[in-house]
Formats: C-alpha cells, sequence, structure tokens
C-alpha cells in the first residue's frame, strides 16, 4: 500500500482511480483477514470512491480526496453502532462524530472500523467482538487500544488510520508494529459528541508508517468543536509543513524514569534501542543529555479521571455484556473515581509546573514508549482486573503521563528486538508543540529510513 502523500499524487495525477485504491484496501482486508484488524468492513466504501473520482474528473481537489482510511470502533460513523468491544446490543449511530466529518471534508473514504480492547482499558486489542493479531508476528498483540488501527496500516491495509490515545493507545500500538502515531495536544482534535472524553486525558490521532503521512493526517483531523471542553482556538499552521522543515539544532533529555508506582522493569533491549537513537540525534548536530522529568504525584491526575471515564462508557450502554475485570475498572470509578475528580483537575496545573521545569533546559523528551515486547495473543484470556492492570502498568508505564498533562507525544520506529519485533522510542514535547516533535522525527526518519522495513 502506497503512502498517503503518494496516494494523494496519483489520484490528482488520474495515474489511478480511488475505486482502485479502495479495492486494494478492501482485498487486502479480506486476505489479512487472520489479523482481525477490522470488526466492521465497508463494502459501501466502493460507491463512496466512484463518486470521489467523479469529483476529480470534475477538478476538485481536498486534501485527501479518494483515499482510503480506517477509524477505530470508539468513534461514531452513521449507520454503524459504536460498541467499543463491549458485547451486547448497542445503537447505531445516526450522525458522524468530528473526526469521521472531517475526514469526509477532506475526501477521504472510510473503509471500515478497526478492532480494539473494552473501553480502551488495555495494551492488547481483544474482547468478545474481535482480536487483532500483529503483522510483523500473529502470536504476538499489535497493542492497544488502538490496535487494529495499527495492525491495518502495518499490514499496508491502509495508509493511514486513525486511533485515541488516553494513557498511549496510539503510541503503544505503534511502538510494537513499526509505525509513527501521534498523540496530539489535548484540545487539538475534536472528539465530539464526546465533549470531555474521560476528562481530558484521551484525544484523537493518527497512525501511518511515515512522518509526512501522519503529519497529514492530523493537518485533517485538527479542529475543535464548539461544545469541547478543551479548545485550541489559535490558527493551526500546516503540520504536513513542519515534516519538510530540518529542526533546529535541539536540546534533547534522554530518561528512562518511570513515574511513582509503575512496578516496571525496562527490557535491555528496549533500553539499547533509545540508546541507538539517542547517539543518533547527537550525530545529527543535537544537544543530547541524560535528564527526568519530575512527575511527582502525576498518577493522581490519572485514576480518577481513567476510572470514572469507564464508569461513565458503562452507565451508558444500558444492554452492554461487560467482561468482570471492565465491570471491577467502573466500580472504581464510581466509588472513588467521580469523588476524587475535582482533586486531578485542582492538581493538573501544579502537575504541568512541576513536570514542565524540564523543558527550562529541553526542547524534546526521548522516552521509551513501552518498557517491554509486545504480549502474546491471549496472554489475558479470563484473568482478572488486578492481574491485568498490574501487567499492563508495567508494560507501559511511560506514555500515560504525557496524557495528564494534555500535552504531545509521537511515537517513532527504533529498530527491532533480536525475536523480530518492533521497538518504539517517544519524542515528548511541551504545551502545543507538536510541530517540533514532527520536524525532529521527520529528520530522523530521513536517516533511520523505517519506512522500507516492511513485516515479512
Amino acid at each position: 500500500m502506497r503512502g498517503l502523500r503518494e496516494q494523494v499524487a496519483l489520484l490528482r495525477g488520474g495515474e489511478v482511480s480511488s475505486e482502485e485504491l479502495v479495492g486494494e484496501a478492501l482485498r487486502r482486508i479480506e486476505e489479512g483477514r487472520e489479523l482481525g484488524a477490522f470488526r466492521v468492513v465497508r463494502e459501501g466504501a466502493l460507491g463512496e470512491a466512484r463518486l470521489a473520482d467523479k469529483r476529480l474528473r470534475e477538478g476538485e481537489r481536498l486534501p485527501l480526496l479518494g483515499v482510503p482510511v480506517a477509524i477505530k470502533d470508539d468513534t461514531d460513523l452513521a449507520g454503524e453502532t459504536t460498541p467499543f468491544a463491549v458485547g451486547g446490543r448497542h445503537p447505531v449511530a445516526v450522525k458522524d462524530a468530528e473526526v469521521v466529518r472531517k475526514l469526509r471534508a477532506a475526501g477521504a473514504v472510510v473503509v471500515g472500523k478497526t478492532t480494539t480492547c473494552e473501553i480502551g482499558l488495555w495494551p492488547f486489542s481483544e474482547s468478545s467482538t474481535g482480536c487483532a493479531r500483529n503483522p510483523w508476528d500473529v502470536r504476538y498483540s499489535p497493542g492497544g487500544s488502538s490496535g487494529g488501527s495499527a495492525a491495518a496500516v502495518a499490514a499496508g491495509m491502509v495508509a493511514g488510520a486513525v486511533g485515541s490515545d488516553g494513557a498511549g493507545s496510539i503510541r503503544i500500538p505503534a511502538a510494537w508494529t513499526g509505525l509513527v502515531g501521534i498523540k496530539p495536544q489535548r484540545g487539538r482534535v475534536s472528539g465530539y459528541p464526546h465533549t470531555d472524553p474521560f476528562y481530558g486525558l484521551t484525544v484523537w490521532g493518527p497512525l501511518a508508517r511515515s512522518v509526512g503521512d501522519a503529519a497529514l493526517l492530523l493537518d485533517v483531523l485538527s479542529g475543535s468543536h464548539p461544545e469541547d471542553v478543551y479548545r485550541l482556538d489559535a490558527p493551526v499552521s500546516s503540520f504536513e509543513e513542519a515534516a519538510r522543515v530540518e529542526p533546529r539544532r535541539l536540546r534533547v533529555a534522554v530518561s528512562f524514569k518511570m513515574a511513582f508506582g509503575s512496578g516496571a522493569r525496562l527490557d535491555p533491549q528496549i533500553r539499547a534501542a533509545v540508546e541507538r537513537v539517542a547517539r543518533r540525534l547527537t550525530a545529527l548536530g543535537h544537544k543530547v543529555f541524560p535528564a527526568d522529568p519530575d512527575y511527582g504525584f502525576v498518577g493522581l491526575g490519572l485514576v480518577p479521571r481513567g476510572t470514572a471515564g469507564v464508569a461513565d462508557w458503562v452507565d451508558g450502554m444500558v444492554e452492554g455484556v461487560f467482561e468482570p475485570r471492565t465491570l471491577v475498572e467502573a466500580r472504581i470509578g464510581r466509588v472513588l473515581g467521580r469523588r476524587l475528580l475535582p482533586l486531578a483537575k485542582r492538581l493538573e496545573p501544579g502537575l504541568q509546573r512541576r513536570v514542565g521545569r524540564i523543558f527550562r533546559y529541553a526542547d524534546v523528551v526521548l522516552t521509551p514508549t513501552t518498557a517491554r515486547l509486545p504480549f502474546e495473543v491471549g496472554a489475558f484470556d479470563g484473568a482478572g482486573w488486578r492481574k491485568t492492570q498490574s501487567a499492563s502498568a508495567a508494560a507501559c508505564p511511560y506514555a500515560w503521563p504525557w496524557n495528564v498533562l494534555g500535552w504531545p507525544g509521537v511515537n517513532v520506529p527504533a529498530g527491532l528486538s533480536e525475536e523480530g519485533l518492533p521497538i518504539g522510542a517517544q519524542l515528548l514535547g511541551h504545551d502545543s508543540d507538536e510541530a517540533t516533535l514532527i520536524s525532529l522525527a521527520a529528520q530522523l526518519e530521513a536517516v533511520e529510513k523505517w519506512t522500507e522495513r516492511r513485516p515479512g
């Protein structure tokens, strides 16, 4: 599957039709059914592709006109249900979510909704509604909770997909499938009809093979809805343009520190991969040095928001059939999370000041994206809340603090393990500084050439 920008150029030049590209995507999805990347595949996408071809012939030009893309199954698509991996009966959405509206306004053709885990809770994408597998080795998970979106892009079913990230759910699967995944600044991309998704933790963003493609998709998705709790009202400059601009000499702090209470152990292969990326950045002329953010009690900003958000989803699904571990998380949210939400919000400015001190002497923070390599598929079948929660926290302690802070982060591929599984490194930025991260990631891509690495 050719990249988003290449597809746009070919469509505009008349060298390929949208019907051909969408048909190819649908064939690849069918041929790769064992990956379980999609819960819903839209055969009606072919009709939309024919309409896109007509618009192209008439001279219309839009950022993604005629290009096939995928969305995560936590996102409303008119005419489809939004079970968010929960079993049972669910109403059909009557309106597109704002993310889908923006994709359609840019001319994209949504070919389907991708597999996730129940209410996005875990770093795998398995539930009663489907099981996503890693294209690099089907015995392993592509991660979660945007694992289906990551699997679809890594396998070449689509060149770009949308995920959501409440505690690393874009960056973790990007790390485990060798992709670029961008968690934007809170408020950059609207989650409407969810006006305050997971109370400020969750944002929607792109997964793609290249930085430029991810940046193009982020340009399309960016923008607030009037009812959003968090809005970025300033005009957004082009992130795709940022991917073409050489970054200035940056100060990069390399950190392996984990936020309080994670109980994790970093895999030596991941440490070595991140250290290699640090050396590459030094060779590119950046000032790279060890330094740790002062996380303080950042976990107090995560637990109330996350558990209360799960409780909201569970309480809103009248006919949902839930896993026992999800019900435990929802019970914690009702009993504890909702009561502590005011405290979590009051703590946020102080946490931002405390962690933000590192940006007095650094422009970017480089960390591992995860502490371990992907889980095997089925590793948590039938597991209770305590086992799943503790293992998930130990595997993925590096991503979630930036959700609490609301700041942007980008996963970049950092190489392969001895087992041939992808490893990710994380570029973390200060408030609203996606452009710096994207520019630096694109510079890395030019020398790392990760777009040439594909699943065997």
